[in-house]
C-alpha cells in the first residue's frame, strides 16, 4: 500500500508563492505517474499537473505558465511550486499517484491519493 502525505500549504497573498510537497512511501516511487488535483469549496475536483515516469508534464491550462511539476525519485518526493498565485487558486491540494507510469488528467488514472493540502490566496 502506497501512502502520499502532502505538505507546504498555507496562506499567500495573490500574486506570491508557495511549494507543495508530496512524500510517497513504497520503493517503486519511480515507477509512479504523479499528480496534483485541487478541489474548492462546493466545486469538483480539478486536474492540475502531472509527470510521468519517464518526467513528462502537463498542465491545465489555467496554471500553465505559473506552476511547474517536478520530482525527486532519490526522495520519493513530487513538487508544486506555484507562483504568481491568484485567488481563485484557493482550494485543497491532492497529490495523487498512479501505477501505469503513464500521466493522465483524470481521477481515474491514479490509484493512491493523499489527504490534502489547504492552499488559501487572499486578495
Amino acid at each position: 500500500q502506497v501512502q502520499l502525505v502532502e505538505s507546504g500549504g498555507g496562506l499567500v497573498q495573490a500574486g506570491g508563492s508557495l511549494r507543495l510537497s508530496c512524500a510517497a512511501s513504497g520503493r517503486t516511487f519511480s515507477n509512479y505517474a504523479m499528480g496534483w488535483f485541487r478541489q474548492a469549496p462546493g466545486k469538483e475536483r480539478e486536474f492540475v499537473a502531472t509527470i510521468s515516469s519517464g518526467y513528462s508534464t502537463m498542465y491545465a491550462d489555467s496554471v500553465k505558465g505559473r506552476f511547474t511539476i517536478s520530482r525527486d525519485n532519490a526522495k520519493n518526493t513530487v513538487y508544486l511550486q506555484m507562483n504568481s498565485l491568484k485567488p481563485e487558486d484557493t482550494a485543497i491540494y491532492y497529490c495523487a499517484g498512479g501505477n501505469t507510469g503513464v500521466f493522465s488528467s483524470r481521477l481515474y488514472g491514479y490509484d493512491y491519493w493523499g489527504q490534502g493540502t489547504q492552499v488559501t490566496v487572499s486578495s
